[in-house]
């Protein structure tokens, strides 16, 4: 598959008085991993929806694979995988049956066991194919939704959430898997609230209160002026003692923001402060001080604050 594998255009759905989605356009190239963004209630779970046919929209157009979301609703269905947040398969069912009920249920017949084979290889779950959905680790369970949201070979996907509860390493895995399908073709459409995985995305969108604030590779994003106000800078502070150091940051005379990284504390200022005079303030060397570029996670703070303002 070529070219734009989901466009929206003006997405909208109303319940009631309240815009749940308003008017939102965006598209999603073919072949690569695309970041849907939000807090709980922005409109997400509603857009994708629409997107699998699940709900009609008031306004606006989508298409996914190249189907039309309302008139060719049974088409985009067979051309799309889900994979939900929480594990949605049998828990008494093994890891085959599970693959065998969801091979029948897309009708795949002769091909079904070849394609189960298939499957079973690519998210490498083999030698726990005997194995009950509800006995496996997190990290499995999601590898066994994933080779179920598969078994049809479709060209899109959608993941909600993919490693919600599971640890680093599997998450890690995961995406390493996401990634090497996508080199072969499959476009992924993700939610998630980690900000480390939203940055490995080719593109993303932040929505917000049903309306889209910001869309693009992660880099164009954390450039856009809501991000970095005209007249501002920013710079991360290293120091062995932290919540000193965030304590006489806020009695800095020019702070804009300031927040704590780990052991660094990140701060926006007015641009007139020098890093000599800012290390001054608040009682470290200087050479502890330097610039930096905004992360997705300020990115998305400033778009929501300049929302709200």
């Amino acid at each position: 598959m070529k070219g734009d594998a989901i466009v929206l255009d003006g997405l909208t759905k109303r319940y009631g008085n309240r815009e749940v989605v308003d008017r939102v356009s965006l598209s999603v190239r073919a072949g690569s991993v695309f970041g849907f963004l939000g807090p709980n209630g922005s409109g997400k779970s509603t857009t994708i929806k629409m997107l699998c046919g699940l709900v009609r929209p008031n306004a606006g157009k989508a298409s996914v694979a190249g189907y039309d979301v309302e008139t060719d609703a049974d088409d985009v269905r067979r051309s799309i995988g889900y994979m939900a947040q929480g594990f949605a398969l049998y828990r008494d069912l093994s890891v085959d049956e599970n693959l065998e009920f969801y091979a029948r249920a897309y009708g795949l017949g002769a091909a079904a066991q070849k394609r189960k084979q298939t499957v079973i290889d690519i998210v490498g779950i083999g030698p726990y194919r005997t194995y009950r959905g509800g006995d496996l680790s997190g990290g499995w369970q999601r590898r066994l939704a994933l080779a179920a949201a598969l078994i049809h070979n479709p060209p899109v996907v959608f993941l909600d959430e993919p490693t919600a509860g599971i640890d680093p390493v599997a998450r890690r895995d995961l995406w390493d898997l996401l990634f090497r399908l996508t080199a072969e073709g499959k476009t992924f459409f993700v939610t998630t609230h980690y900000m480390d995985e939203a940055e490995r995305c080719s593109s993303l969108a932040y929505i917000f209160e049903g309306k889209l604030l910001a869309s693009g590779p992660p880099d164009e994003i954390c450039a856009l002026r809501a991000v970095n106000p005209d007249g501002t800078v920013r710079f991360a502070i290293a120091t062995d003692d932290v919540m000193e150091v965030f304590r006489k940051v806020h009695d800095v005379p020019k702070l804009v923001d300031a927040t704590i990284f780990g052991r660094d504390i990140h701060v926006v200022v007015d641009a007139s402060l020098t890093p000599q005079e800012l290390a001054r303030q608040v009682g470290v060397d200087a050479s502890r001080v330097s610039p930096i570029r905004p992360s997705l996670e300020d990115a998305f703070v400033a778009l929501t604050r300049a929302r709200n303002a």
